[in-house]
């Protein structure tokens, strides 16, 4: 197939492979199959800049040490509403869920909760770690961050990730789920049109000497402009204080790039932050965010994320369109770890 072409695999498919390059790796099955779930929802919301693209840079990372596949969740504080957990420096995926479970737990037996997890690494799509909280009625913030992409305004040296943040609100006929990065752009699509070769649009990205720039390998490995100018800027730095200040360990400047072969061995050492709110503590919040999420469809506008089913809607047939330069890549790591893979896409 030619450039930028596309295959077709079953949701359902595309789940038990990553399970099984996942375990294959090392992970243990249940890790396996939470932080597969995570990356194959990614790809069945739209977000495909953290799905399946992503897997082989999980796996090269987790062969040379980079996500230790036997790193655990340990609880370093628990004072009831406020937990913080230690990762290990392992993948995110099964360990932000985890810590979006505890959330949710705490939230309905406090009002309010926040849990953090230090010491972790990439934990995929953001908006997917809301979804325990809006199963449960809360509404939920989630912040994290990742090796220095952005500048400060009007600077032009790396300091700040993407500094992505997600939050979902219980609202009725369906949740609002927001989830964005705060740069102009994800660094997974900039990844994304790197692989195809597509050249980047105008304004998305800087190259290392700061100069803006279309190239996406020039990108990668630059700078991304921050959303909105001096206010993205601005927000982002807020994220960062909750994600790397408050969960760290690293700060965004101290973590290991995902795409670049000399950090593979080096945990990436970042910080996840949930936060979740029972709108049941606040007299009728829960009728006022209906009514919000309603004058948003009555005015002809759609709410976030509306496109995105809920993960217990997900059809297992659903068919993903996956890059066929990612799919050839997971079939070489089959190879690698003794996985079967012939048949999966087509």
């Amino acid at each position: 197939m030619g450039e930028g072409a596309q295959v077709k695999i079953r949701l359902a498919e595309a789940r038990d492979l990553a399970t099984e390059l996942l375990a294959g790796a090392g992970l243990s099955s249940d890790r396996a199959a939470r932080t597969a779930w995570c990356v194959v929802v990614a790809d069945a919301w739209g977000v495909g800049s953290h799905g399946l693209l992503r897997l082989p840079y999980y796996l090269h990372r987790m062969r040379h040490g980079g996500y230790p596949p036997d790193a655990e969740l340990t609880e370093v504080t628990d004072s009831g509403p406020l937990v913080t957990l230690d990762g290990g420096g392992g993948l995110g995926h099964w360990q932000a869920w985890r810590a979006a479970e505890i959330t949710a737990e705490r939230c309905a037996r406090f009002g309010v909760a926040a849990v953090s997890v230090a010491n972790s690494g990439h934990c995929g799509a953001l908006g997917l770690y809301t979804v325990p909280g809006i199963e449960a009625g809360q509404v939920t913030l989630v912040f994290s961050n990742g090796p220095a992409v952005m500048p400060a305004w009007g600077g032009a040296k790396p300091l700040l990730s993407t500094s992505p943040l997600a939050a979902g609100i219980p609202s009725r006929p369906r949740p609002a789920i927001v989830d964005m990065a705060t740069s102009a752009v994800a660094r997974g699509r900039i990844a994304a049109h790197a692989k195809s070769g597509t050249p980047l649009p105008p304004g998305w990205a800087l190259d290392a000497g700061g100069q803006p720039t279309t190239d996406p390998q020039a990108a990668l490995h630059g700078l991304l402009a921050p959303l909105g100018g001096a206010k993205g800027f601005a927000l982002a730095l807020v994220v960062e204080a909750l994600a790397g200040g408050l969960a760290g360990p690293n700060l965004s400047a101290e973590v290991p790039d995902m795409f670049a072969d000399s950090g593979a061995a080096h945990p990436q050492r970042i910080g996840h932050l949930l936060v979740a709110l029972d709108p049941n503590r606040f007299g009728a919040a829960s009728a006022r965010l209906d009514r919000l999420a309603l004058s948003v469809v009555d005015s002809g506008g759609r709410l976030p994320g509306e496109r995105r089913a809920l993960p217990a809607d997900l059809d297992p047939d659903q068919e993903l369109d996956i890059a066929d330069s990612t799919m050839a890549e997971l079939r070489v790591w089959a190879g690698k770890l003794g996985v079967a893979a012939t048949g999966r896409g087509s």
